[in-house]
C-alpha cells in the first residue's frame, strides 16, 4: 500500500506543468499531446471542442484523504471543461481575464476554490466565454452526464475493462455515443472518464485522444 501512494504521488507530480493541481492519482491524459502557449500567435485562434474531465475521487483520495470532496467520500466529480483541438494541441492561459466576482456560486461544482481559479486561469480563459459563463457551462455539461449505477453502486473495489466502463457510460447516456466516452488510468487504477463535447456542449465523437491501455482496470471504493 505504501507503494502504491508513493507511486501515486510521482505521476500527480509529472503534469504539473501542464494542467496545474490535479484531482486524480495519475498523469492528466493529454499531458503527452502538445500545448499552446498563451504567448503564441495561435493562442487566441480559438478550440474545436471540449473534454469534460470526470475524475474518479477515490483514486484521488487515496493518496489526499484530507482534500475537501474526500469528506463527502464522492465518486466522479468535475475535474474540468477543457478547450481542445483536432490536431491533438489544446489552449491553455490565454488571458488575465478575471475569475468569477463569486467563487462560492460554483462550490457544488469545485468546493476547492484554488482549483476553480486554475481550471479558470488554465483553461476556461481559453473558452471565449467570461468567468461566469464558464462555469456555468462547466456546470451545465457535468449534470448532463448520468454516472452509470454500476459504478455509483461500487462499495469494495473491483476491477472492470476500460471498454466496459466507457460502455456503461454510452449505456447510461442515450444522448451519448460510445465513440464520444475516454477512460483515463494510471497505475492500472481507473483516474478518469472523459467525454467529447462539441461547443454547444453535445456529445459527440473523439478525435484521437490517448485512452486507457490496461487490459483491466482496478476501481478503488469511496
Amino acid at each position: 500500500m505504501k507503494l502504491r501512494a508513493i507511486a501515486v504521488l510521482l505521476a500527480l507530480l509529472a503534469p504539473l506543468a501542464g494542467c496545474g493541481p490535479q484531482r486524480h492519482g495519475a498523469a492528466d491524459a493529454r499531458t503527452t499531446r502538445p500545448h499552446v502557449d498563451a504567448g503564441s500567435a495561435a493562442a487566441g485562434a480559438g478550440f474545436d471542442f471540449y473534454l469534460l474531465n470526470l475524475s474518479w475521487s477515490p483514486e484521488f483520495c487515496h493518496a489526499h484523504p484530507d482534500a475537501v470532496e474526500c469528506a463527502e467520500h464522492a465518486r466522479f466529480v468535475l475535474h474540468g471543461l477543457w478547450p481542445q483541438n483536432m490536431d491533438g494541441t489544446y489552449p491553455e492561459n490565454c488571458s488575465n481575464a478575471p475569475e468569477p466576482a463569486n467563487p462560492a456560486e460554483y462550490a457544488d461544482i469545485y468546493p476547492e476554490a484554488g482549483l476553480l481559479r486554475h481550471e479558470w486561469r488554465a483553461h476556461g480563459t481559453c473558452s471565449g466565454l467570461s468567468a461566469d459563463a464558464f462555469f456555468t457551462a462547466a456546470r451545465t455539461a457535468y449534470r448532463s452526464v448520468r454516472i452509470p449505477a454500476q459504478l455509483n453502486a461500487i462499495a469494495a473495489q473491483t476491477s472492470m475493462t476500460p471498454e466496459e466502463i466507457a460502455g456503461a457510460f454510452a449505456a447510461s447516456n442515450a444522448g451519448i455515443p460510445r465513440a464520444a466516452v475516454v477512460v483515463s488510468c494510471g497505475h492500472n487504477y481507473l483516474t478518469a472518464a472523459e467525454v467529447c463535447l462539441d461547443k454547444s456542449l453535445k456529445p459527440m465523437a473523439c478525435p484521437a485522444l490517448r485512452a486507457c491501455r490496461a487490459n483491466t482496470v482496478r476501481i478503488p471504493a469511496p
